[in-house]
């Protein structure tokens, strides 16, 4: 039972760098990995919605309430998502996804207020409340962009997660 207080002491030390990466990862932002496989982001882009609404002049698509797109095996909802075609309306631009957004990506599942995706590029930006939820660990942060065809992520602003000490 001596032992017990020891035990604890060594196990803060040893806690000790990964509390340090956590504080650095919070001042600089933090990579990692998203989903168990990478995207194709030249994959046609399935969209599901209760209402859509078109807008001639402006080339946008707005598609209301219970928003499902898929895309591949990335599926993103939202309560609205704007579709924005390029110039020649040839294909899509981007998405503008609001309203309690989620992402999922193989075993990986993020949610924010906002997200981003711009297709050419395969990359989502999540803003507002980003949590990301990677089996039983969750970080937090201001800001997240994924990268779809290199399957990896970078959090930024405000960085935080829980680290568990296996006791």
């Amino acid at each position: 039972m001596k032992d017990k207080p020891l035990l604890y002491v060594r196990a803060l030390l040893l806690c000790i760098p990964l509390i340090w990466a956590a504080a650095s990862a919070t001042a600089q932002g933090t990579n990692i990995s998203f989903g168990s496989f990478k995207s194709d982001p030249t994959l046609p882009v399935e969209v599901t919605a209760d209402t859509l609404d078109v807008d001639q002049s402006s080339g946008a698509a707005t598609f209301v309430g219970n928003v499902l797109i898929g895309q591949g095996e990335m599926r993103l909802a939202a309560a609205k998502v704007l579709v924005v075609y390029n110039q020649d309306s040839s294909g899509i631009d981007r998405l503008e996804a609001t309203g309690g957004v989620t992402l999922v990506s193989g075993p990986d599942a993020a949610e924010a207020e906002r997200a981003d995706y711009t297709i050419d590029d395969g990359l989502i930006v999540m803003n507002g409340n980003v949590l990301l939820t990677q089996g039983p660990s969750t970080l937090s942060a201001d800001s997240m962009t994924v990268n779809l065809i290199t399957g990896t992520a970078q959090m930024v602003g405000r960085v935080k997660t829980i680290l568990n000490t296996g006791d």
